[in-house]
């Protein structure tokens, strides 16, 4: 059995969000790498969420984004289960990022959006900045709708 240390937890909970205890089952299952802990978290967090696939997504809020020079803007609808998520810094940060992600990269519908590669990051989808927030926070969060504006 392969020891896991303090540090390695604490930096697994920096990067995750996770709990201390959901961490270290992570570290220990994945024999102490970080990335297959990583993997692990993933993995528990989809299972855990496709258990909340029938909840009601009524909380959220719209977020704008208009690139500089004024010629394009998007809107995007982002919705998720209580009004706690919808104030907190990270569901604020991912609207953002969802509304940027519109306005550069042109998507036709919401199921392309969710499928395109992540504009600052290549390795993921924009889903999978969805379902990681939502694999933190423990709540279904769902791009309801967007729009994108030229002039």
């Amino acid at each position: 059995m392969v020891k896991i240390s303090l540090k390695q937890i604490k930096s697994l909970r920096e990067a995750t969000g996770v709990g201390i205890m959901e961490a270290k089952k992570a570290l220990t299952q994945g024999a102490g790498s970080e990335a297959k802990a990583r993997e692990l978290l993933k993995q528990w967090g989809a299972e855990k969420l496709a258990g909340r696939a029938d909840k009601k997504t009524e909380e959220g809020q719209v977020f704008a984004y208009v690139h500089s020079g004024g010629r394009i803007g998007s809107l995007v609808s982002l919705q998720c289960e209580t009004d706690f998520t919808a104030a907190s810094a990270e569901f604020q940060a991912l609207g953002k990022e969802v509304a940027l992600q519109v306005a550069g990269m042109e998507p036709k519908n919401v199921k392309a959006l969710l499928a395109q590669a992540y504009i600052r990051d290549g390795s993921k989808t924009v889903a999978d900045l969805v379902t990681e927030l939502a694999a933190k926070v423990k709540e279904k969060i769902v791009v309801a709708a967007f729009e994108r504006f030229t002039v």
